[in-house]
């Protein structure tokens, strides 16, 4: 018999709707409490679930088990230590934090209340992207030579003019956290770490609503020495064009492509082929722009299925420290041109 997972959420624009989607949804989880400094959000407040609009008031106020952090990525670390001092489980949407200090003080505050962080990374549940797990956990590629990521997306004026913290340095931190670390997770997820990083970052197309870069090509190298490519921008005319993974191996090529890590495009293996995979309509679609694959109904049945059950986590709050490790390498050894 399974216990019923009380949910509140901080944050509910895009996505923190999204987790609410969700867990409204699941058989065994309710949604009780959600908090936003915009009041006007009720108007988009499932029934009978309470209003706040002050984090601290909620957290002394309801009976939950676990807060989603769906805030912008500078709110990211106080929220989260603020639900687990509350003695609530945290579920946080990437990038867990903006520097890996900061991730490291959540998790120095989850030991310390015997609480759990789930690091939001739902690109991992991609159907591709699980197959080429499977087959490099079993050694199916053999040694890892190159790996090439491509992240070409468009975000235009009304993604900034959304949110006033979109594009701003302290509170975003740049398209490598903001759009883009899904990728860098998955690299990480599939590759392992990186030891070195350096590359090219440059203001675009972009200057008039942001304090960052719109466009970057980093050469990185990994722990195993395998050679890393990396080419992001979000200057894709119009709509979003790619989001890819090639893995170049002593036996054999594979590439996750699509535009969101959401088919086997190319594929010449020394074993067995893998299934041939191509999801085309599962892309969180925010009307105005789509983001990753939308599998945040895995992620909140993981959160299930670790308390519930003593299943793993898919995303461990250190693997989230791993990614935003990666990011700050990548910044680091990065020359603004």
């Amino acid at each position: 018999m399974s216990n019923t997972i009380r949910f509140a959420i901080v944050g509910f624009g895009n996505i923190g709707r999204r987790h609410a989607e969700h867990i409204m949804h699941n058989p065994n989880t309710a949604l009780c409490a959600v908090c936003d400094t915009n009041a006007a959000v009720t108007a988009k407040l499932p029934d009978g679930v309470a209003f706040y609009d002050n984090l601290a008031t909620m957290l002394a106020h309801i009976k939950v088990d676990v807060l989603c952090v769906c805030t912008p990525n500078y709110l990211h670390e106080p929220h989260t230590i603020a639900g687990l001092k509350a003695g609530l489980h945290t579920v946080v949407e990437k990038p867990m934090a903006l520097s890996e200090a900061e991730c490291s003080r959540m998790i120095a505050v989850a030991n310390e209340t015997g609480k759990t962080i789930f690091a939001v990374k739902q690109n991992r549940y991609n159907p591709p992207v699980q197959e080429v797990k499977k087959l490099m956990a079993a050694n199916g590629l053999g040694k890892i030579y190159m790996i090439q990521v491509n992240c070409f997306w468009n975000r235009g004026d009304a993604y900034y003019a959304e949110s006033d913290w979109r594009g701003k340095r302290l509170k975003d931190g740049g398209c490598l956290f903001t759009q883009f670390s899904h990728f860098v997770d998955i690299l990480y997820y599939l590759n392992g770490p990186v030891t070195n990083a350096q590359g090219w970052v440059h203001n675009y197309a972009h200057l008039h609503n942001t304090e960052l870069e719109d466009t970057g090509s980093f050469t990185l190298k990994a722990a195993n020495d395998a050679i890393i490519n990396l080419n992001f921008t979000t200057c894709a005319y119009q709509k979003n064009m790619e989001g890819s993974i090639t893995i170049f191996a002593e036996k054999g090529t594979v590439k996750i492509g699509g535009q969101y890590l959401n088919t086997i495009e190319y594929q010449q293996l020394e074993g067995e082929s893998l299934p041939e995979i191509n999801i085309s309509a599962k892309s969180n679609d925010y009307g105005l722009y789509q983001g990753s694959m939308s599998n945040h109904d895995k992620m909140i049945q993981n959160v299930v299925d670790v308390l519930n059950h003593s299943q793993p986590i898919m995303t461990t709050a250190e693997e989230g420290r791993e990614v935003v490790k990666i990011i700050e390498q990548m910044y680091a050894g990065a020359e603004v041109i």
